[in-house]
């Protein structure tokens, strides 16, 4: 199955500069005076395919562009780079968000439009007749021009986990491995946790690496994970690394199964949320950095979301009693992805 595309340019700006030129999310306002007509279609476009609250859009701005050309033109574009997008025909965004983001565009349009648009109502009428399904898609445009669509429950808790969905470490995860590809390269990479695949399948994309193990022990997640690899990585240009999944339980891990593996770099985002897994989580990732390759430690890095900094301390403090040490990662990573960063996002790595 080929990868999707945003028909998009390659850009071969730097990282930071390229997220200057088209990333936008914040106030609107005076932020937004200075972009182009084609800036504000590209911010509806990424905000849209990852299903951005609708109050980050650039609806300021699109009003702006309305007013000053009386046209719906921009509207007509907006509609063909979303909801009529090919992306958004194979792997839509929920029922339920597409409705409101129509319906918001619709009240835009008739606010400052005298002629109404066959068009709009036509594409609100198709979603307002279809029924919702208990999964939908989230489209990460990466800096290549490459989309990666993944799976994802559209509830935050369901079948008993919380695995089924795209948590903030794991963009920030996925920010700093765009940032820091030369860490992956001729790698044997095992990601605990892996969820529903984002920094994995990022990792794989963008850098030169030797494998990719994704992990996790949850079946649902696991067979979602499969779905989303085999969408976004099968037949693949850039990707040339060996590619597979294994179940890992944390607290039933064995030296066999982890020396089979034979990692040399580990990642993880979004692993120290519950106080009793603590306990297995830092036991493996003992294990893990004495088994030694090509009499080499491995190198750990976690990305967290701090949300209950007792449980953090908690981890931290297990680390310590193992003797394991670990440093925080202090070097900016610049924003790509369209989500409200929240401060409380710590990256460390981990070593004996």
């Amino acid at each position: 199955m080929q990868s999707l595309h945003l028909y998009l340019e390659p850009s071969t700006m730097p990282l930071e500069q390229w997220v200057l030129s088209v990333f936008w999310q914040g106030n609107e306002g005076e932020e937004m005076s200075h972009k182009t007509r084609k800036d504000v279609v590209h911010t509806f476009q990424v905000n849209f395919f990852t299903m951005s609250l609708l109050n980050t859009f650039p609806w300021d701005s699109l009003d702006k562009e309305m007013m000053t050309t009386t046209t719906s033109d921009i509207i007509v574009e907006i509609l063909q780079k979303t909801c009529l997008h090919p992306i958004c025909l194979k792997n839509p965004p929920s029922l339920k968000y597409r409705r409101r983001f129509l319906t918001e565009l619709i009240k835009r349009h008739e606010m400052l439009a005298a002629e109404p648009l066959d068009v709009l109502y036509e594409a609100l009428g198709e979603v307002m007749c279809a029924q919702e399904k208990d999964k939908c898609y989230k489209t990460y445009l990466l800096p290549t021009g490459d989309a990666v669509s993944l799976a994802e429950n559209v509830a935050l808790i369901s079948q008993g986990t919380t695995g089924l969905v795209t948590w903030e470490a794991a963009l920030y995860l996925s920010e700093w491995a765009l940032e820091n590809t030369h860490i992956f390269k001729n790698k044997t990479v095992l990601e605990l946790g892996s969820g529903i695949g984002l920094a994995g399948i990022v990792v794989c994309r963008s850098s030169s690496l030797t494998k990719y193990i994704f992990s996790d022990c949850h079946q649902t997640v696991l067979q979602r994970l499969k779905a989303n690899i085999t969408n976004c990585l099968t037949n693949c240009d850039d990707n040339s690394a060996s590619v597979c999944v294994e179940e890992l339980d944390w607290e039933n891990v064995s030296d066999e199964q982890l020396q089979r593996i034979q990692a040399n770099t580990i990642i993880a985002a979004d692993v120290v949320y519950d106080p009793d897994v603590i306990a297995c989580l830092v036991r493996l990732l003992s294990m893990l950095l004495n088994c030694k390759v090509q009499e080499k430690h491995p190198n750990v890095y976690i990305a967290s979301t701090v949300r209950n900094p007792q449980t953090y301390d908690s981890f931290k403090k297990e680390l310590e009693m193992s003797g394991l040490r670990h440093v925080i990662m202090k070097d900016p990573v610049p924003q790509v992805f369209p989500y409200n960063r929240p401060s409380t996002i710590e990256m460390i790595k981990i070593y004996v």
